[in-house]
């Protein structure tokens, strides 16, 4: 049982800090990472209960080091309802310049798939964490995850999959911005289950959105620690 936890631990503090440093998060990853290997390389191959239980502390001390570190960086980058309604009126301003649907998308009742230009969006938050955050939605890409673009397309298509209707999702689009919507039906998708109306659920967070009252920095937070959750109890 030890040495799971140990497991769980390292494979979760390596996969975040991959995706921080990829990310270009600001924090001093690279000092983590020593703390990281110099526990790890600790580590007995056979050692008794006793032995395994401070490395157990060790990684679970670490592990909310890192997982504070994210959070701080989430606060920062969209620290109040005010700022994230100047970034969503930017993000409208901009939208043409980025993505435009299909003309025919409320009434075609298609995936809202959006048409993509030469401009990137604007990268919020790290797409690695959002991944980390929010597994399920790679399991529905084609071809995988490996950009915002393909966030926002595969998006386009799950909203369908959940029962979000194109009016609800094109709303929230408008309102939030077509990332920052990708990035809810992400966390709406890894919550599914526990989720009665998805559509109702996302005409909600537009409605909060659109009174500058929504940050989807919490939104993700959630997700990463439910994500994890077995591995920090465990600590």
């Amino acid at each position: 049982l030890m040495r799971e936890r140990i497991t769980l631990h390292r494979r979760d503090i390596h996969k975040l800090i991959e995706a921080a440093v990829n990310e270009d998060v600001p924090g001093d990853w690279g000092g983590l990472w020593k703390r990281f290997r110099s526990v790890v390389e600790a580590i007995p191959r056979r050692a008794c209960i006793a032995e395994l239980e401070p490395i157990v502390a060790d990684l679970a001390a670490l592990h909310d080091d890192v997982d504070k570190l994210l959070e701080i960086h989430m606060e920062s980058t969209n620290p109040s309802g005010n700022d994230s309604q100047s970034e969503r009126q930017q993000s409208n301003s901009n939208a043409d310049s980025i993505f435009e649907f299909e003309p025919a998308f409320e009434k075609s009742g298609s995936t809202a798939e959006p048409r993509t230009r030469t401009a990137e969006p604007p990268r919020t938050y790290p797409l690695g964490i959002v991944l980390k955050a929010c597994p399920e939605i790679a399991d529905y890409a084609v071809d995988g995850i490996g950009n915002w673009r393909d966030l926002m397309v595969t998006a386009a298509q799950v909203r369908g999959y959940l029962g979000v209707s194109p009016s609800a999702y094109e709303d929230a689009c408008h309102v939030m911005g077509q990332e920052t919507a990708a990035m809810v039906i992400a966390c709406i998708l890894q919550r599914a289950q526990h989720i009665n109306s998805a559509g109702g659920y996302l005409r909600v967070l537009t409605d909060k959105a659109r009174a500058g009252e929504f940050s989807v920095g919490p939104m993700l937070m959630a997700a990463l620690r439910a994500n994890g959750s077995p591995t920090r109890m465990a600590g």
